[in-house]
């Protein structure tokens, strides 16, 4: 396997499953999303798989389908059922492959476990950042959590509105490369996925 991309956001409805679309589609990458919370029938499985094109992507079973949206450890305790890091196997992927995390990086997956403890030194950790107040600092911190933990952010993908004044104090403070932008498109399909792919692909190789 070549490299693993491991999507996080600053919080939740940030443009994960887009971003984690585009990356897929970019790479032909294998996609998975360890643990689904809520919409288990229009999972963000089910929108990647609708939103890329190419047909060498292989999409893995979630180790966790929780019924309820809420954070991990609540819906698994709904569920009765209890997560653990131990439990959640990565798959093997022949080339790349996209995670998808739930949430932010410390939504906890247990009492003693977090988002964070999924990822792996190795991982190439994509942070997507969307504007509103508060964002800097939920970027930054988001930035200081992965490197105290010994993790590799290898870039920030912002989403929606561009604000000029949040995204260079974002990437010259935190020394984290900016990968690219998504537009506050007004939908997003195959073709829009292509686009974006096709703009992606040099910086995530």
């Amino acid at each position: 396997m070549k490299h693993t991309y491991f999507v996080t956001g600053i919080g939740t409805e940030v443009g994960k499953t887009v971003a984690s679309a585009i990356l897929t589609e970019a790479l032909e990458a294998d996609y998975w999303k360890p643990i689904q919370a809520g919409d288990l029938d229009n999972s963000d499985s089910h929108k990647v798989e609708r939103l890329i094109s190419n047909d060498k992507t292989v999409f893995h079973k979630n180790s966790f389908a929780l019924k309820t949206p809420m954070s991990p450890h609540a819906a698994a305790e709904i569920d009765e059922v209890k997560i653990t890091s131990k439990k959640i196997k990565r798959p093997k992927a022949k080339d790349y492959l996209v995670i998808e995390g739930a949430g932010g990086l410390l939504v906890p997956i247990s009492d003693k476990e977090t988002i964070a403890d999924l990822m792996q030194p190795e991982d190439r950790i994509i942070l997507v950042s969307r504007h509103y107040l508060g964002s800097i600092n939920h970027t930054l911190l988001t930035i200081e959590a992965l490197k105290s933990r010994g993790l590799n952010c290898f870039g920030i993908i912002f989403s929606g509105e561009e604000n000029k004044s949040t995204e260079p104090i974002i990437e010259k403070m935190s020394g984290v490369p900016v990968l690219g932008r998504i537009e506050q498109e007004p939908y997003f399909d195959q073709n829009v996925i292509k686009e974006y792919a096709e703009l992606f692909r040099e910086k995530l190789k």
